[in-house]
This record gives C-alpha cells, sequence and structure tokens, in this order.
C-alpha cells in the first residue's frame, strides 16, 4: 500500500459511516506518531491549523523532486507539467464546492487574502458613502478588519447581526438590520470561537430579497461538511488550505463568474495582465486577474491532494465521526465542576471553547501541553466574541477527522491536572 492511502482504501468503494476506521485515518499522518514532553501527541488545535497527510507530504515533495518550474509561461516540458498539475488543483477544488466554472476559483494566500481582495476590489468600485456592510457578532478579525478599513476608506456603514447567549445566530434580528441600503453580507458558515454553524442559506435567501450581495467565511466549514456554493446561492466563498490538512499559504477565492469579471484587479504585475503599454494596460478576465504574479505552486498540488484525501473519506463520514467526538468531549467537560463552555448552539461543528474558575485559558493551555495534549487559548481572532460574553480568553479544543474519544479522555484527566495544580 503506498503512503497516504490506508485510509482512503478503507472507505472505498463505501459511504457509510460504518467504513469510517479512524485508526487506519489516523496512520496517513506522520506526526500523529510524535510525542510531547514524553506524552503521545493530542493534537487537539485543528481549529487553527490542522495536521498534514502523507499523501499531501508526499504530492509536494515530488512536485519540487521532478516537475517544479514556473507556470503558463514556460513551453519547455517541466513548465508544462508544473502548469497542467497546478490547473488540476484548480478543478479539484472547483469540484469540491460544486462550482459551476473552474475560472470561479482563484487562489490567494488564504481566507484572509480573500475577503481584502473582496472589499478592497468590489467594495471599493461598487460602495459609496451610506452603503451598509452587514457581519456578524462571531465574525474573525479577518472578517472585520477589512470592511472596518472599508468604512474608514469609502464611509460606509457597518452593522452587525447579534448572537444569542448560547452563541447562536439570531435570524430574526438578522433580517430587520438589512434595508435597501445593504449592499454586502459577509457572514461565517461555522464560528472559530463557539462552533455555531449559522443558517446560512437563510441568510443568503433574505440578503438577495433586499438586493445585497453575500461573502461566506467558509474556513471552519470545508473540513467538516460538504459545500455546495450552488446550494447556498452565495455569491462570493472563500477558505484557507491549511484548515483542510493542505499546505499553508494558499486560499481559495470562489466568486460568480459574472461579479469576478466586473471587478478590478486586485495587484497588478506579471499573469494578470492581457497587454501592456506605457499608455495603457488591459488585464485577463477571472481567474488570472486576481493571481498577479508567480503563484503558489507547489502549494496548490498540497491543495490538491487534500482535496482528494477529504474527498475520499467523504465529507458526511467525517461529520459523523467529528459529530461523535463533539457529543462525547461535551457531555465529559459538562461533568467538570467550575468549567464552562462557551458556544452550545444546537447546531455545531466539532469545537468546544470553555473556560475555569480556577485558571486563566493560557494557564490551562500551558498545563495540558505538558499532558500532550494541544489546544488552542486566547482570544481566538474574535475578540468581539470574547466581549460577547465577558471573558477574556477560552480554551478551545477543536477536533479532526483523525482525533478519538481516547484523546477526548487524555483531555479531561489532562484538566484535572489543572484542578489539582490550582486547587
Amino acid at each position: 500500500m503506498t503512503p497516504g492511502q490506508s485510509a482512503l482504501k478503507a472507505v472505498a468503494g463505501n459511504n457509510s459511516t460504518a467504513a469510517f476506521d479512524v485508526e487506519r485515518v489516523r496512520q496517513d499522518f506522520p506526526i500523529l506518531r510524535e510525542t510531547v514532553y514524553g506524552r503521545p501527541l493530542v493534537y487537539l488545535d485543528n481549529g487553527a491549523s490542522a495536521q498534514k497527510p502523507r499523501i499531501v507530504i508526499d504530492s509536494m515533495t515530488k512536485a519540487y523532486e521532478t516537475y517544479y518550474a514556473n507556470v503558463h509561461r514556460g513551453v519547455h516540458k517541466l513548465s508544462q507539467t508544473a502548469t497542467d498539475a497546478f490547473e488540476a488543483a484548480r478543478e479539484k477544488v472547483a469540484r469540491f464546492i460544486n462550482a459551476p466554472s473552474v475560472d470561479e476559483v482563484i487562489f490567494t494566500r488564504g481566507a484572509t487574502e480573500a475577503i481584502n481582495l473582496v472589499a478592497a476590489t468590489y467594495g471599493r468600485a461598487f460602495l459609496k458613502p451610506g452603503d451598509e456592510v452587514v457581519i456578524s457578532h462571531m465574525e474573525h478579525h479577518s472578517n472585520i478588519v477589512p470592511w472596518q478599513l472599508l468604512r474608514d476608506e469609502k464611509g460606509i456603514v457597518l452593522k452587525i447581526a447579534p448572537i444569542d447567549d448560547e452563541g447562536g445566530f439570531v435570524l430574526d434580528a438578522y433580517e430587520k438590520l438589512l434595508s435597501p441600503k445593504t449592499k454586502i453580507v459577509a457572514i461565517t458558515h461555522v464560528s472559530n470561537a463557539l462552533g455555531t454553524i449559522t443558517p446560512m442559506r437563510e441568510i443568503v435567501r433574505l440578503a438577495h430579497a433586499r438586493g445585497a450581495r453575500v461573502l461566506v467565511d467558509g474556513c471552519q466549514a470545508v473540513p467538516h461538511m460538504p459545500v455546495d456554493v450552488q446550494a447556498l446561492g452565495a455569491d462570493f466563498y472563500v477558505f484557507s488550505s491549511h484548515k483542510l490538512y493542505g499546505p499553508t499559504g494558499i486560499g481559495v477565492l470562489w466568486g460568480r463568474l459574472d461579479l469576478l469579471n466586473s471587478m478590478p484587479p486586485y495587484q497588478g504585475g506579471g499573469e494578470m495582465i492581457a497587454s501592456v503599454s506605457f499608455e495603457k494596460t488591459t488585464y485577463k478576465n477571472s481567474p488570472h486577474r486576481f493571481e498577479a504574479g508567480t503563484p503558489a505552486i507547489v502549494e496548490a498540488v498540497g491543495l490538491g491532494a487534500a482535496v482528494d484525501y477529504v474527498s475520499a473519506l467523504g465529507l458526511d463520514n467525517i461529520g459523523a465521526h467529528e459529530s461523535g467526538l463533539l457529543a462525547y468531549a461535551t457531555e465529559r467537560l459538562s461533568r467538570i465542576d467550575g468549567l464552562e463552555i462557551h458556544g452550545r448552539a444546537k447546531d455545531k461543528a466539532a469545537i468546544v471553547a470553555f473556560v475555569m474558575k480556577e485558571a486563566h485559558a493560557h494557564d490551562i493551555g500551558t498545563i495540558l501541553d505538558r499532558a500532550g495534549v494541544a489546544v488552542r487559548a486566547g482570544h481566538h481572532c474574535a475578540q468581539p466574541v470574547m466581549d460577547r460574553f465577558g471573558v477574556a480568553a477560552t480554551a478551545r479544543a477543536s477536533f479532526g477527522l483523525y482525533n478519538t474519544k481516547k484523546e477526548v479522555d487524555t483531555l479531561v484527566d489532562a484538566i484535572g491536572v489543572v484542578k489539582e495544580f490550582f486547587g
């Protein structure tokens, strides 16, 4: 069996959840064999960045070792092979999110750049003073700051859709914020700080009824659930590779082709031009219009391999496995005196954020680390969420397709050490 193929073989030809063998999946992730302070690594920081399967690592190594060259502009064999691999990755992403056209898939440095791209191009071109952009109270900073920059530059109005005490999206209150002045709605599909899954189809429907465009931050959605951009009906959808078990340094902006081709370029340089003279430059259509300069070639190959990997496992299978972990972790953590979970929305992805009376989140994270358990501690680039719940920070366990109930038990045992230390 070739490296990286054990989990794929485990589910080949069978889409039932019973086919998801987490122990075989774990064999595909070399880092999971590592130890931390002499303890087996329990990696529960997938919301920040997920680990990489062997098939991703090997695909990138092969690219560097056997066919690396710059893409699109070379006539020699290596360049043609690299170009084919780069564009094959784009086609894989298009199929993965059910994009109507491969030309709607733009490679960026990550979701952050993708959101900035839309704000800086569509926002600058089509919004005027007094126009409104609606975001939610649970947004990542990457879906707040670009709109604030646009507000400061263009004089637009930024409105905030509220969340309830359970971390749920308040759809009625959101609907009341919408008006004929609403031009863009930019909301997360899944909250990175709370795990809340937003009612995105309704969010889109209501926004479109007011004539607004919708951008969806899908960073925390694509690793956990099937995403169909046509079914969602959104106008823009963004996500990062590194949370999808792929490499860092590359992400995706999907947009409706007519919108993309109506937007001015984000950056100028090679690849995005049709012709250049000192008097005038003309630009290519999407996707090349927004991919100035040498792209992340090998990273795109790695992203394509990651898409292949999770697609073979099946997002429904992954989601069912992670839902079981979420239920088990929530039940076990809820038994611990003095521990409070923030984010108990009815619809949640596999993220559990909590605080303890005994210890600050950073102390929790440090002690858990000594037990080999990696969690995130802090505001998770979502400070307004922390303010909403009156806390400075939370400890966050975010689960991935390779995590197990045994690892949840290790987390709970390590929290017991925290209680003892501060007791």
